[in-house]
């Protein structure tokens, strides 16, 4: 009773299920080691993983998501930050397709998730990076859109891939790219992802300043501020990492 109260003092009686505490708890009843409030609260917290079902869903969701975004960016010739806007913006220029670029991009990234993120989070990257390629590729054949409106298209895909990626970053993966270098980053660093992500997404879109109009790069800032400003504002270190920061006293 007294580690569970612990426990509901803390707000930790939720995450995660009762059932899952009570059989952590009776396990380690048996163990030579003394049960201290930190430790008890360090074991319960380890279990709170994914599934692989929840994972799995995530990531067709999350992917689904921001291909919608990006179609709407393209409908319109915007640009945003990252390997999708120069994957966008190559796109115009050159003989080969979004999502044909965007994968080819991302491999030198997904190499660094690799062998700085770990085997499990490089592969669910290239396994979101490969399926937003396909899906954005092919949605014009079941998606026409007869009017488009420029601002809207930067407002509604800015804000559908800051969705499509957080679904993804709470899951443990990314769309490679700079989100492996941002995600490394607020794990090592403690670093907003988002904060960084909008750094660099405006890096880029400032140098595409000589390559499109005045109005396209325009409604591009909105559209990566949109998607920088849910990120920053929904993920946040240690918010939803499990991690555990020092008590005072």
């Amino acid at each position: 009773m007294i580690e569970i109260n612990f426990l509901r003092q803390r707000n930790l009686i939720c995450t995660p299920t009762n059932r899952q505490i009570s059989c952590r708890l009776s396990r380690l009843s048996s163990m030579p080691y003394i049960m201290t409030p930190l430790y008890i609260r360090s074991v319960v917290l380890s279990g709170y993983h994914h599934s692989l079902k929840e994972n799995i869903i995530a990531i067709l969701t999350g992917t689904f998501i921001v291909a919608q975004g990006v179609f709407f960016l393209q409908q319109a010739d915007l640009l945003t930050g990252g390997t999708t806007g120069l994957a966008l913006l190559v796109s115009q220029f050159v003989d080969l397709s979004f999502g044909q670029l965007y994968f080819l991009m991302n491999c030198p990234f997904y190499l660094m998730a690799w062998f700085r993120m770990g085997k499990s989070f490089a592969i669910t990257s290239v396994i979101s990076g490969g399926l937003v390629s396909i899906i954005t590729d092919n949605l014009h054949h079941v998606l026409e859109i007869s009017r488009l409106e420029p601002l809207y298209c930067a407002l509604i895909g800015g804000l559908l891939m800051g969705l499509g990626m957080l679904i993804l970053f709470r899951h443990k993966t990314s769309l490679g790219g700079f989100n492996v270098l941002v995600l490394f980053l607020q794990e090592k660093m403690g670093w907003s992802a988002g904060k960084l992500q909008m750094g660099i997404d405006i890096t880029i879109l400032v140098a595409s300043f000589f390559l499109v109009s005045p109005m396209v790069l325009m409604f591009s800032v909105v559209g990566a501020f949109m998607l920088n400003l849910v990120l920053a504002m929904n993920h946040k270190p240690g918010r939803y990492s499990g991690e555990l920061k020092p008590q005072a006293g």
